[in-house]
């Protein structure tokens, strides 16, 4: 089928589901740990404990436990399977070899980190794959994984762009939202940014799940001048195709923990305080804030197991049609409200989301969808 995706709940036909396979460790430096800053906190509902990490701009490989990757690889080889035996077609980008330890750039090294959180460096608007500017140097080059699927819609007729490249230096970064930020606990020291022969200033970095899509509007959330500058990118690019709608700091990056459209009219919303920075158009949709979880629905971590998610991530759930949600079966207290609201929820299981950083939605990348460019604010 061609390539058709502009919302977040018409009726879903293809979708890329990525993969763990050889997830071996996470490497802490300066962008992976602005990436996740909001979850390295401690604070009475995260996880409780600062990881120890260098102030001298070095990095850490940290070893993650073969059992929670085959875990986790069960656990998306059965995201697969419910979506194919609800009928839709799935496919599955290329596996990182064994043997692909790093990735190396004119002005540094990082671990490969697999295609499994596809949502985030590609945007799929209508007609077109845009590949977006990377915010964590592990994750360069993981578009490439994805070819072959990009490759095939274009030839059936797909645009296909690729936004403007990052140096990635550590005077890339805009740091001005981690030494702002609180979140309620203490912070993560920021490592101390080094010079490089490379720097150029502030550049464009920008993740698709930062995006909110609702036809011709795009609810898109800010929080640094690398977001800022991106958004001025696709604005250009997009110019009379589609609306941009900037909503600022609603996290440190990624808006499907926050806010997801279910249908239209009908949001899932994380708390009153999300939903009041939301556009005045979204703010007379019917508005869903599950409650808080009755009980601890997580696995519990050694401390040399780093926690990169809010317990929160449950919310980032997969809608198959403006009717069907799949919900982690963990989360029975979310699964009752929408339930409630008359939705048919599949329960899919999904143990380590908060080691590997994503849910449903950050795993999956809508390329076909029934709708259309419609007009959902006016």
């Amino acid at each position: 089928m061609h390539l058709n995706s502009y919302d977040e709940w018409s009726p879903l036909r293809e979708v890329v589901v990525g993969s763990a396979l050889n997830y071996t460790s996470h490497e802490r430096e300066l962008s992976f740990d602005l990436f996740f800053h909001d979850n390295l906190i401690r604070s009475e509902w995260y996880y409780p404990r600062l990881a120890v990490s260098p102030s001298d701009g070095s990095s850490e490989r940290l070893a993650i436990k073969q059992r929670y990757v085959d875990e986790l690889n069960e656990d998306v080889d059965g995201i697969a399977s419910t979506l194919e035996s609800l009928g839709v077609t799935v496919h599955r980008p290329l596996d990182v070899r064994s043997d692909t330890a790093s990735v190396r750039t004119l002005a540094w090294e990082a671990a490969v980190v697999p295609p499994l959180n596809v949502r985030d460096n590609t945007l799929i608007l209508g007609d077109e794959i845009v590949e977006t500017p990377p915010m964590v140097r592990a994750r360069y080059f993981e578009t490439q994984f994805l070819k072959p699927i990009f490759a095939r819609y274009f030839a059936e007729g797909a645009r296909w762009t690729v936004m403007p490249r990052p140096l990635m230096t550590d005077s890339s970064f805009d740091l001005s939202y981690a030494e702002s930020s609180s979140i309620g606990g203490p912070t993560e020291p920021i490592r101390n940014p080094q010079p490089s022969a490379y720097d150029v200033g502030f550049e464009m970095m920008f993740d698709g799940a930062q995006c909110l899509r609702l036809g011709r509007d795009i609810v898109v959330n800010v929080s640094t001048v690398n977001h800022a500058y991106a958004v001025d990118w696709l604005e250009r690019h997009f110019e009379g195709r589609f609306r941009f709608h900037r909503v600022h700091r609603l996290s440190d990056s990624h808006i499907d923990s926050m806010v997801l459209a279910l249908r239209p009219g009908t949001l899932l919303v994380r708390s009153e305080a999300v939903a009041e920075k939301l556009p005045a158009p979204l703010r007379s949709w019917d508005m869903i804030i599950p409650p808080p979880p009755e009980g601890n629905n997580f696995p519990t971590y050694a401390d040399d197991d780093l926690v990169l998610t809010s317990p929160f991530i449950d919310l980032n759930v997969l809608s198959v049609d403006p009717d069907t949600v799949l919900v982690n079966e963990a989360c029975p207290e979310l699964i009752k409200t929408l339930e409630q609201r008359k939705f048919t929820v599949v329960p899919v299981r999904h143990r380590h989301r908060r080691l590997f950083g994503g849910g449903f939605h950050c795993f999956t990348l809508d390329t076909v969808r029934d709708g259309g460019p419609e007009d959902y604010l006016g």
